[in-house]
């Protein structure tokens, strides 16, 4: 028996079919990405200012997302929102990922360009934990380590979660300040990383030892814990700390963004003790 062999026109409709369709899913995609924290639903009238379409392909491609639960819309005229089937995924993603496999790349490209310690911590209760480190491979060097634990109060890479988080004077001993006036003083250094959007510390938790450390959030905008660096004070000068705080700080916002949170520095968030 003889087996039908596909003709040079076949594999060229067949090519036609299979680019038409991941064009679909691309367009599909844009129309998805278009969506943006803080949009209240958005008109197809928006939608065609945000994605490179067609108003017929953007009506063809709007409804199968919405067949599909990947968009919901209401109202007259339609205002599209993000459907289930989005936070469905998103689920899946974030229990099956943690923030130090997340971290890594920007974690890699700040050591890589420093050659510094470079440590992420998350918050846990009134407590920052150390949960991925890269130690620096030069002779003088700072390290804790993965599971180091301090109150959110001590050192740069804890204030940096704090001043996102809304306590105030009276609330601060429960996360580490001493005294009245030690929770004044803390206070004081929370206004100024809210104002630079980044902590640093010089000889603080060990002597010599210099800090920088940027918050980074999650899609929600909570504050989830910061992304630090750290090394002698012989070698980081105000002038390379100025630097590496730029560093740290754009590093932070990659981690923002590849957990779902883009924009500027979002409101203080409630995480009462």
């Amino acid at each position: 028996m003889k087996i039908p062999t596909a003709s040079a026109a076949d594999a060229t409709a067949d090519t036609d079919k299979s680019e038409g369709g991941v064009r679909a899913v691309q367009r599909a995609l844009d129309i998805l990405l278009a969506f943006k924290p803080g949009d209240d639903g958005l008109l197809v009238a928006e939608l065609l200012k945000r994605v490179d379409l067609s108003r017929p392909t953007l009506y063809r491609l709007l409804d199968t997302l919405d067949a599909k639960g990947f968009l919901s819309s209401q109202g007259e005229p339609q205002r599209f929102r993000l459907g289930p089937a989005v936070a469905q995924l998103a689920h899946a993603w974030s229990a099956g990922t943690s923030y130090e496999t997340v971290a890594q790349p920007m974690m890699r490209r700040l050591w890589e360009t420093t050659r510094e310690t470079v440590s992420l911590h998350v918050q846990e209760g009134v407590d920052r934990v150390c949960v991925a480190e890269l130690p620096s491979t030069q002779p003088l060097s700072f390290r804790r380590g993965v599971g180091y634990r301090e109150k959110l109060v001590r050192g740069a890479s804890g204030r940096s979660i704090l001043a996102w988080l809304n306590v105030d004077a009276r609330d601060l001993p429960a996360y580490g300040a001493t005294s009245a006036a030690d929770a004044k003083r803390v206070t004081g250094q929370l206004q100024q990383v809210r104002s630079d959007g980044h902590a640093t510390s010089r000889d603080e938790l060990i002597q010599g030892a210099v800090a920088i450390a940027a918050p980074f959030f999650e899609s929600s905008g909570r504050v989830v814990g910061s992304l630090g660096l750290f090394g002698p004070s012989a070698r980081l000068s105000e002038a390379l700390v100025k630097d590496y705080a730029a560093l740290v700080q754009e590093e932070a916002r990659a981690l923002s963004a590849a957990l779902g949170f883009a924009g500027p520095y979002p409101a203080v968030h409630s995480s009462k003790a």
